[in-house]
């Protein structure tokens, strides 16, 4: 039994036959039974068009056809995912998430809520220790920089930092893809054009990333709805701040209707690392580690890397010559990403807490 925030678990008999890690191919085909005889696994937060996920769980389905996936809210935010949990301890229906992929700063907070079940994928060892929790409660997943991605047929000239953002020819232009309040995406891009100005790592970068928006917004240049390619299409929000792998997927769907630009700023480039997890309340707890499983093999994280996400075993794929040449050629140039800052968990904490608990005070826009 494991015991979360007073309550104990029973799991089954077949949860109990799979230990933490599976280091043979009959503990894994015990744990792939189970999953098969559960048949089902409840995801949030995982629109196709994001980091190649569509691809990613079409081929868990085909791999494992006898359990059904039912994918919850896709545009749900990492904090949206967290009270999910939190909403369905005591539901086993199906609006309660057997897994989540949050932002990292959501990841040890959740830990410390008692809301995520331990374990331990086969190919733990080659996750680099800096992304991942040493009890197995959340380890990375993929990462990627925010970006500029622009619609070319409304904005002849695309800006090239955070602070061209504030020029008057992008009135009503720039948007964020989510809500600052909530959306571990929004925080970032919010604590990246902080970084931009100087300001130091953490809650200072988080304060002038809200000053920021704050003149964005006064100069007329911040519309506050959630930006996607669609919106963006449309119109609404023709500049979008988004992780460079959702605004190249973006780029890829919309096949030049219209034509797109994908910017890294020259400043501010914050790299955000992405953390999966699996609900301590999980009703198909199997499935869930199945999942995992899937996704930390070679075969998963290529297929992030296919949707532009820079998987968290990349280096250790890259060594072994496990990446098809023709995937590594769509990527983005290295050179883009030399100045990329990783912010810690510390930095990212105080980061998140500034912003998302002043948004609303500084910058006072409901983004929605």
């Amino acid at each position: 039994m494991f015991k979360f925030t007073g309550k104990v678990l029973s799991l089954s008999a077949a949860t109990l036959m799979v230990s933490s890690v599976i280091s043979s191919a009959a503990s894994l085909d015990d744990l792939v039974k189970a999953a098969k005889a559960e048949g089902q696994l409840t995801t949030i937060a995982l629109p196709h068009d994001w980091c190649g996920y569509g691809d990613v769980i079409a081929g868990f389905k085909a791999k494992y056809p006898e359990i059904t996936i039912n994918e919850l809210n896709p545009d749900a935010g990492s904090g949206d995912e967290v009270e999910a949990i939190k909403a369905n301890k005591d539901n086993k229906g199906p609006q309660a998430p057997d897994v989540i992929d949050v932002g990292l700063s959501f990841g040890p907070t959740a830990k410390a809520d008692g809301l995520l079940m331990p374990y331990k994928v086969s190919s733990w060892d080659s996750i680099p220790d800096s992304a991942k929790d040493a009890d197995g409660a959340w380890y990375g997943d993929y990462y990627g920089v925010l970006s500029f991605m622009v619609n070319k047929d409304l904005i002849k000239e695309s800006p090239k930092d955070w602070a061209d953002l504030l020029k008057p020819e992008f009135a009503n232009a720039v948007a964020v893809a989510g809500d600052p309040r909530a959306s571990n995406q929004a925080i970032q891009a919010v604590y990246a054009s902080g970084l931009s100005t100087g300001a130091a790592a953490g809650e200072a970068a988080g304060k002038a990333g809200l000053d920021f928006f704050k003149k964005l917004n006064a100069a007329g240049n911040f519309v506050p709805v959630v930006g996607k390619p669609a919106t963006l299409a449309q119109g609404q929000t023709p500049i979008l701040i988004n992780w460079d792998y959702n605004a190249l997927a973006g780029r890829d769907t919309l096949k030049g209707n219209p034509p797109v630009d994908v910017i890294v700023p020259k400043t501010g480039v914050v790299a955000g690392v992405y953390v999966q997890a699996i609900s301590a309340f999980a009703p198909h707890p199997n499935a869930a580690k199945l999942w995992m499983e899937y996704l930390y093999s070679d075969e998963g994280q290529i297929g992030w890397l296919k949707g532009y996400c820079h998987p968290i075993r990349f280096n250790d794929l890259a060594k072994n010559g496990k990446i098809p040449a023709d995937v590594l050629a769509k990527l983005p140039p290295a050179e883009s990403y030399a100045a990329a800052a990783f912010p810690t968990l510390d930095e990212q904490g105080k980061a998140k807490e500034a912003i998302s608990k002043n948004w609303d005070a500084v910058v006072g826009a409901n983004v929605k």
